[in-house]
């Protein structure tokens, strides 16, 4: 069965009764009718056409550079670019640009495989479970990573083990680990688009993932010598993985934790596990929308350009229904994750009792 992002909200929900049904389907009826769900084709055709300028401008500096240190300037500078482009390809993927699902597969292929390395296919199939079961145990692939565990249970495990320690104090490792995940990130996609599992356009993914890496490290070692080459390969991936790790962290981590078994109305599902991010509109550019996570995770389709605004009435219609919604500054959320994980990470059980299970415990 093919993954497809979930785009429509209403339609991927069953709730535990009418009323807490109802109680979304009102919210979409208000944030529909205020015009919140319209596309901005003038803001997304610009993005676009600006990615292969922007690209093509980087490669011509990178060439006239030439074999200098100033180059992992130009790597940081590509890192950040990257992500930029990254979130444009994840604006595409949740239908926010089109109204043509196909137009907005093929945006995203392009963009994700060609541009910025990174399978789409993988991606999709990865973030599809993530928004259908935010901060679910067993169902949320983001509380399922290798080397961070974010529950009692994975830590009580992974401490037996000879990196027991480090695992004890996770926390204070959690950002510097991050450096890895640009790398994690392509590898993942390559090992997913050469295995055996269902993937649809597989041939193209493959063209396109070939064609921007073998493409980006020839050019890399032809105008690099090996020292400097290596070493802008590092700045670009540890850059970019930080970056990517920084905007989407403070989504989510350090968010109460729903058992296997619970299940919760789409609303509550959705706005209690999620946080936002209060900040500028410059924030909003280098996040690219993600700190608006509870509208997003809401009305996944809505165009970025709308989230702010739809921020204040969602807030006060989650005051209206009694649903906590929480909002933090940039800092201070990244403090909550840090404080979370080492406390996980020490042995303790999950700090937040999860509101699900209390709203079941409760019917």
């Amino acid at each position: 069965m093919t993954d497809i992002l979930p785009g429509s909200s209403a339609a991927a929900v069953r709730s535990t009764t009418p009323k807490l049904a109802n109680d979304f389907t009102e919210l979409s009826r208000r944030v529909t009718s205020s015009g919140l769900m319209r596309r901005r084709y003038g803001y997304y055709w610009t993005k676009l056409l600006a990615v292969p300028v922007v690209i093509a401008a980087m490669g011509l500096a990178f060439v006239w550079i030439g074999d200098s240190w100033w180059q992992l300037v130009t790597a940081a500078v590509l890192a950040v670019v990257f992500t930029q482009i990254a979130m444009l390809g994840h604006d595409a993927a949740h239908r926010q640009i089109f109204r043509s699902g196909t137009w907005n597969d093929w945006t995203s292929l392009i963009i994700g495989n060609l541009f910025v390395g990174m399978s789409y296919g993988w991606w999709q199939h990865k973030h599809t479970k993530h928004h259908a079961n935010p901060n679910k145990i067993g169902s949320d692939p983001d509380i399922e990573l290798p080397v961070i565990s974010f529950t009692a249970d994975q830590a009580a495990e992974r401490r037996k083990g000879p990196l027991g320690w480090l695992m004890a104090h996770q926390g204070l490792f959690f950002f510097p680990i991050l450096l890895l995940e640009g790398l994690s990130l392509h590898a993942a996609g390559v090992r997913r688009v050469f295995s055996r599992e269902p993937l649809r356009r597989r041939p193209v993914e493959i063209t396109f993932l070939l064609v921007r890496i073998i493409g980006y490290l020839v050019l890399v070692f032809v105008v690099l010598s090996p020292g400097i080459a290596f070493a802008f390969l590092g700045v670009q991936l540890g850059v970019f993985g930080v970056y990517m790790g920084m905007s989407f962290a403070p989504n989510h981590k350090g968010m109460p934790l729903v058992p296997a078994g619970v299940k919760g109305d789409f609303l509550r599902r959705q706005v209690l596990m999620s946080r936002n991010t209060r900040g500028s509109r410059l924030l909003d550019t280098a996040m690219g929308g993600l700190n608006y996570q509870i509208e997003h995770h809401l009305f996944p389709s809505m165009p970025r350009p709308h989230l702010r605004k739809a921020s204040a009435m969602i807030a006060a219609y989650c005051r209206e229904k009694g649903v906590t919604y929480t909002q933090t500054g940039l800092w201070q959320s990244y403090a909550i994750v840090v404080r979370y994980i080492n406390r996980v990470g020490l042995g303790e059980r999950d700090p937040f009792e999860c509101p699900l299970l209390q709203q079941r415990q409760a019917v």
